[in-house]
Order: structure tokens, then C-alpha cells, then sequence
């Protein structure tokens, strides 16, 4: 499943860092494209979109389907 997000905080590359880091310590075959120009990230992985959000709102980051 492939789903895109805004993530209207995320900024820098540290904030990258930090969203591709929680998305891949619970899916290590998911695929994470973060777009800092857009503030969007694009996850193609086996977890349904609500996991993801969940996943980058514990990592600091408030995020909604695109």
C-alpha cells in the first residue's frame, strides 16, 4: 500500500531522519520518500495509512492522508 502525507512540521533533514527512522524500525521493507519542498512523505509499506500516522505522530510529527 502506498500512501502520501502531509506533514506540515517537518522542516529539515533531521526531521527526515526521524520519520524514516520510526517508519522503518516497524516495517523494514517499507519504502519511505520524505519531500521537505512539499513537507510530504510517501510510504509504500504493508501498514495501513492509520499505522503510519500513529507512527509519525509518536515521533513528533502530526501528519494527515494526502
Amino acid at each position: 500500500m502506498t500512501v502520501k502525507f502531509n506533514v506540515p512540521e517537518m522542516s529539515c533533514g533531521h526531521c527526515t531522519a526521524a520519520i524514516e527512522k520510526a517508519i522503518m524500525e516497524a516495517d523494514s521493507s517499507a519504502s519511505v520518500a520524505c519531500d521537505l519542498d512539499s513537507r510530504s512523505v510517501t510510504v509504500e509499506s504493508g501498514l495501513q495509512a492509520d499505522a503510519v500516522a500513529k507512527l509519525l505522530l509518536d515521533a513528533g510529527y502530526e501528519a494527515e492522508a494526502a
